[in-house]
């Protein structure tokens, strides 16, 4: 039954994402001729080129994309990608019947860019959260990432969709056109990155002090976070001392900073951002 819910649930923000991506084609982007990439701004330059309809290259394109989906990223991901990119269609065509074609929200092309892509990559991030992608090049993106970890999702997109946006520069013999689509990706990526890997971030601690037991107890019983020690050796000063670590989250960074230094004034502390904690007192290991 858990399973059900969370499964619906999963598909409620994927079909929001959706109808967030056709919002900014829609009303920021298309109307202005910006193209943030994608199979469909390929498909573009394909029928300028060889006058193959932008239909016939979606098709051409998208099916081995997404069987090659299926075949490396699993049914549930692929049953999601079908989904996605059925209801990104349905969304552009409703919203066109909807608004009709001349709506324009903005003429200033900066700002269609900037709204075109926070809005898209609002969209396009809350899919990739949710475990789908519409096809093209985020699903070219996720194939990717299994064999190029380090890149996230929205990264390797962005590099496939600047091959798109600089080639489309060059067909249609406006520079501007892919100086404005650039600006338009850029803010996309980041804010798919921002929405995948850091809405739950947390801080790492590590501190070296004279007074780790205290430190360390102060910590656990004021803040409620557990603590780890490992021994380490200062190589200039030959001391052996203890270096905790502690991982809270941001709430918790001044409790954190004001208990070390109630202890220790001059205890040395780093802190690093992580962008995803599994475990007790954070989020649920998913199996």
């Amino acid at each position: 039954m858990k399973n059900k819910k969370n499964t619906v649930i999963e598909y409620m923000f994927i079909t929001l994402g959706c109808a967030l991506m056709a919002l900014s084609l829609n009303l920021f982007l298309k109307p202005n001729t910006i193209a943030p990439g994608g199979v469909t701004g390929l498909a573009i330059i394909i029928e300028k080129l060889t006058g193959i309809p932008i239909d016939v290259t979606n098709l051409v394109v998208n099916i081995p994309l997404f069987i090659a989906g299926l075949m490396i990223l699993g049914a549930a991901f692929g049953a999601k990608t079908a989904y996605a990119t059925v209801m990104l269609s349905v969304f552009i065509r409703a919203f066109l019947i909807l608004f009709g074609e001349g709506v324009i929200i903005t003429h200033d092309l900066l700002l269609a860019a900037i709204y075109g892509g926070l809005i898209l990559g609002l969209g396009l991030g809350i899919i990739f959260r949710f475990g789908g992608t519409t096809g093209g090049t985020d699903l070219a993106g996720a194939i990717l990432n299994k064999y190029f970890p380090s890149l996230s999702i929205a990264k390797l997109m962005m590099l496939l969709d600047l091959m798109v946006v600089a080639i489309a520069g060059l067909v249609e013999r406006n520079i501007e056109t892919s100086l404005y689509s650039i600006i338009a990706l850029y803010i996309l990526v980041k804010l798919a990155d921002f929405i995948v890997e850091d809405l739950s971030y947390a801080k790492a601690f590590y501190i070296i002090s004279s007074q780790p037991d205290e430190i360390g107890r102060r910590i656990m019983e004021e803040i409620g976070r557990g603590v780890t020690a490992f021994q380490a050796k200062g190589l200039y000063t030959g001391t052996e001392r203890e270096v905790l670590m502690c991982v809270v989250n941001r709430a918790q960074v001044a409790k954190l900073k004001e208990a070390v230094y109630a202890v220790d004034e001059k205890a040395f502390i780093m802190v690093t951002t992580v962008h995803e904690v599994l475990g007790e007192g954070f989020k649920e290991i998913k199996k």
